[in-house]
């Protein structure tokens, strides 16, 4: 048994992987249900700035709005177009709910299952698609804003937890970063709907793209009721034969002793913990803490949001045309998606430090160069415009921008936190890195336009400073987790160079293999 909540982890080294555990079409069909939980997150992020660009939909809900961008003689440059607190409102409005759903999705999905999570936040994704879908006033659009929040909280809650603790971990990383992909498939998605549907008559066009999002939340919560339950759930709430044939299945073989009792040690310290808020706060679990909340915050600021929130609005607002913006965020949307793949592909092959500082070197340089072009056509002023090649160098540019963010800071910004945290603290530390996300992702929806509008190009040079930061942040405290068995993670903590200067190693005393059992401490 684990002392003060540590892990049984061999002082000569941890296995790779679970010699008894194999890949099984079983447990990888299972995660990619769950994964397409990532389409409901997806399809919002890529679907928002379309619509608030129709003009059939600013007639209706934002009429001030599309006054003050047709008044030639306002003070509007093309960095202040869409410089409007309401219209930012209903984009960012979906975060703040998801923020606080997330609180009481922790709870649910720690009592209840993470089964349970992923319909509950299915079902509240339907409802506020088709709210919006049918809204005929401001305050039904936003009641239905409000209902997708809550379905983002619960599903970015329990998915993650969800693959990480189903998937063998030699190929943890990839399945889990199948969350990732599927939100790329989803912002892909709106983003071919968004091209298609303002040529749609009769202004019907935004109200098929905010109700198509009942298709994802549809898959996901029917979905859900054929999804197994994970084995630390099953066995977190006091079923242990179930939990262990749970396992056996997953794993395809009858041999998976040592797998469920490193599982079974986990839940025992579990058990003590009544309290996941407060425990996570202690000084053990400090790595724990500083990664689930610095990790969430870091990936809303590399300025990714300023892409896929607003593609059409922001590739209109730098002088592409109206067909030409929303065709450029396709064509980002189709490079996140593939390069999402390179990521799943090299995770578990070349680790997640690596992915993490390559793809932030990349972001830096080029949000350098797209923040430089901007300046040098726009100035100050706001005034000017993009020559053919132009535009074609800055699509290129930010399409460069996307893969590095897809390959880095987008699939891991999930991975890392949802596999780090013991199970005693799992859940308070994905709600953790929830909230955090959405806090952040809420900020940046809600202010991003003003942003715009007062430090012009030089927002993206703040952006590039902020990713510059992270990657220090990652280069010299992110331990490697690869292929590091999701119950054995206590280990990389007391093999990294800073944060082994708090562990320490408390003899294994009756533990009956001799192991040595990693507690994470602050020495005396």
């Amino acid at each position: 048994m684990g002392v003060g909540g540590g892990f049984f982890v061999a002082d000569s080294g941890h296995r790779e992987e679970y010699e008894e555990g194999r890949v099984t079409s079983f447990v990888v069909i299972a995660c990619i249900v769950a994964a397409m939980g990532g389409l409901l997150f997806g399809y919002d992020i890529g679907i928002s700035g379309g619509v608030t660009s129709m003009e059939e939909f600013l007639t209706r809900f934002f009429p001030d709005m599309l006054r003050q961008m047709q008044n030639e003689t306002g003070r509007e440059t093309e960095y202040c177009k869409y410089d409007n607190e309401l219209l930012t409102l209903f984009t960012s409005s979906l975060y703040l709910a998801a923020l606080f759903a997330s609180f009481l999705a922790s709870s649910i999905t720690r009592l209840f299952g993470r089964k349970v999570s992923m319909t509950i936040g299915g079902l509240a994704f339907l409802s506020g698609a088709l709210l919006n879908g049918f809204a005929i006033s401001l305050e039904m659009l936003i009641i239905g804003r409000l209902l997708l929040g809550v379905g983002v909280g619960f599903v970015n809650q329990a998915v993650p937890l969800y693959l990480s603790e189903m998937a063998p971990a030699k190929i943890r990383g990839a399945l889990n970063m199948a969350f990732q992909l599927a939100i790329t498939m989803g912002i892909l998605a709106a983003n071919i709907v968004n091209y298609i549907t303002p040529n749609l008559k009769n202004g019907v066009g935004w109200r098929l793209s905010l109700g198509l999002a009942a298709v994802p939340a549809s898959i996901l919560l029917v979905g859900s009721f054929f999804l197994p339950e994970t084995p630390n759930s099953i066995l977190e709430r006091g079923n242990k034969e179930e939990a262990k044939r749970m396992l056996q299945k997953i794993r395809g073989t009858m041999e998976v002793e040592h797998e469920f009792m490193d599982i079974c040690a986990a839940c025992e310290s579990a058990k003590s913990v009544q309290h996941p808020w407060t425990n996570i706060a202690q000084t053990k679990y400090r790595p724990q803490l500083v990664f689930c909340t610095f990790i969430p915050f870091f990936q809303q600021l590399t300025g990714i949001n300023v892409i896929m929130f607003y593609a059409p609005v922001l590739f209109r607002t730098i002088g592409f045309g109206k067909d030409a913006s929303l065709i450029s965020a396709v064509i980002t949307g189709l490079v996140n998606v593939v390069s999402t793949l390179v990521s799943i592909y090299s995770v578990d092959k070349f680790g997640r430090r690596g992915l993490f500082l390559a793809g932030g070197i990349q972001m830096i340089v080029t949000q350098v160069a797209v923040g430089s072009i901007i300046g040098w056509k726009f100035g100050v002023n706001g005034e000017g415009s993009l020559s053919p090649v132009d535009t074609q160098i800055l699509l290129a540019l930010i399409c460069l921008y996307v893969a590095g963010f897809a390959w880095s800071w987008g699939p891991l910004g999930w991975l890392v936190p949802s596999e780090i945290c013991p199970l005693e603290i799992r859940s308070a530390g994905q709600s953790l890195n929830v909230s955090v996300n959405m806090f952040f992702t809420f900020l940046i929806g809600q202010f991003f336009v003003t942003m715009l509008c007062h430090m012009k190009f030089g927002l993206f040079y703040f952006f590039a400073v902020l990713v510059l930061i992270m990657t220090i942040f990652i280069h010299f405290l992110l331990p490697e987790t690869k292929g590091v068995p999701i119950e054995e993670m206590a280990r990389v903590w007391k093999d990294h160079s800073f944060w082994g200067k708090y562990a320490r190693v408390v003899d294994g005393g009756d533990n009956d293999d001799g192991d040595d059992v990693y507690v994470f401490s602050v020495k005396a």
